[in-house]
């Protein structure tokens, strides 16, 4: 790494640092004042409380980052231009894209780190900090168990046979099922398979207490043809990943919502390998939905794009401009991805471009405004 380089990082992260930090600590705060009713309800410690907003960190984190690195990176830019150090080193050869690959490093490094986030640790923050809201609340033996989903029912058809299953109860937590019905349509005709349980092991499906049932060509009548105690059906390839994609996205099918950072692209796409084929509308906002989680992390390295040239003009500056265009462009970029994820899930948009919209525009904006600044 050339010295020029370690010189405008070093200058970057340090004001990225306090940028992030600070509207951490400002989110919290005023979190924190709107919740101590609640907190004290529910009788929590103050390690408590410091516990609640740790597992709900990475939920904020991907929220503010984007803005933490635009805000940090106007800062940094025009401190520099202010005095005059972008314009020596351009004097001396240095041109604004070769001055910018450390922050386009950074840009990188921190949509890899947004979308490993985004994946792995957001989408359960809401349900960890709920838990430990609720850590210290009265034992409630008679309370139903949240985990449990009762009446669940969909339709797979991601092979030669369609399979209809119908669960009374379903456990997540150890991929259990109990009073199973499972109705089969292939090429061979139609089967019905009921069971008192089913337990996913060693990726096949076993049932328990198994009766089946197939329609007689001659007749149309249904009779029994199968009666056991166990039953291992390898063929029935649908997966626990694909059935809690199910529960996950089902029930947001509904509202057609666009919006929102609790489903990862993991579990959308089970759910398109469960259902291949979907109707127009889900199919709009499934996809809408997808390229929308893929190209958000990447919001960080569309920023320094945006930041340069507003950053990098000549000229000495009001280093309190940098705060005001921050404002500025991020109230335009979630204009255009609002207008962007409602056209993707109405199908005016196709998804891919629904979802990379707002990045794909500003983008381009950012590549023409670099190439005049002068």
């Amino acid at each position: 790494m050339r010295l020029l380089d370690r010189y405008l990082l070093r200058e970057l992260l340090k004001p990225l640092a306090l940028c992030v930090g600070g509207f951490l600590l400002l989110i919290i705060a005023i979190d924190a004042s709107n919740r101590l009713g609640e907190f004290q309800a529910h009788k929590l410690h103050f390690g408590d409380v410091c516990l609640y907003y740790a597992v709900g960190l990475p939920q904020i984190v991907v929220q503010i980052a984007p803005i933490g690195v635009l805000l940090a990176l106007l800062f940094t830019l025009t401190n520099h231009a202010r005095h005059h150090e972008l314009t020596a080193m351009r004097a001396a050869g240095v041109s604004l894209w070769r001055m910018a690959v450390p922050y386009f490093a950074v840009g990188l490094l921190a949509s890899v780190a947004m979308f490993a986030v985004n994946e792995y640790w957001a989408p359960d923050s809401d349900a960890k900090s709920d838990a430990v809201l609720r850590r210290r609340d009265a034992p409630q033996p008679a309370a139903k168990d949240r985990a449990i989903v009762a009446n669940l029912g969909f339709t797979s058809s991601k092979d030669a046979e369609r399979r209809t299953w119908l669960i009374g109860a379903y456990d997540p937590r150890n991929d259990t099922m109990f009073n199973v019905q499972v109705d089969c349509t292939g090429p061979g005709g139609t089967r019905w398979l009921t069971a008192e349980r089913g337990n996913y092991t060693n990726n096949i499906w076993i049932f328990f207490g198994v009766r089946e049932f197939r329609q007689n060509p001659a007749t149309s009548r249904t009779v029994p043809t199968l009666v056991t105690n166990v039953l291992a059906l390898p063929e029935f390839s649908e997966t626990p990943e694909e059935i809690d994609s199910e529960i996950n996205i089902s029930s947001r099918l509904n509202s057609r919502l666009a919006r929102g950072v609790d489903i990862p692209v993991s579990e959308i796409l089970n759910y398109l390998r469960l259902h291949p084929h979907p109707s127009a509308s889900d199919r709009h906002w499934l996809y809408t939905k997808l390229h929308g989680r893929l190209a958000t992390p990447w919001t960080n390295l569309v920023v320094v794009l945006i930041a340069l040239p507003f950053g990098a003009a000549s000229g000495r500056r009001n280093i309190f401009a940098g705060v005001a265009g921050s404002i500025a462009i991020c109230i335009c970029y979630l204009v255009v991805q609002q207008i962007g994820l409602a056209l993707g899930t109405a199908g005016i948009l196709p998804g891919w471009l629904a979802g990379w919209l707002p990045n794909l525009g500003f983008t381009v904006a950012g590549v023409w405004l670099t190439a005049r600044v002068r």
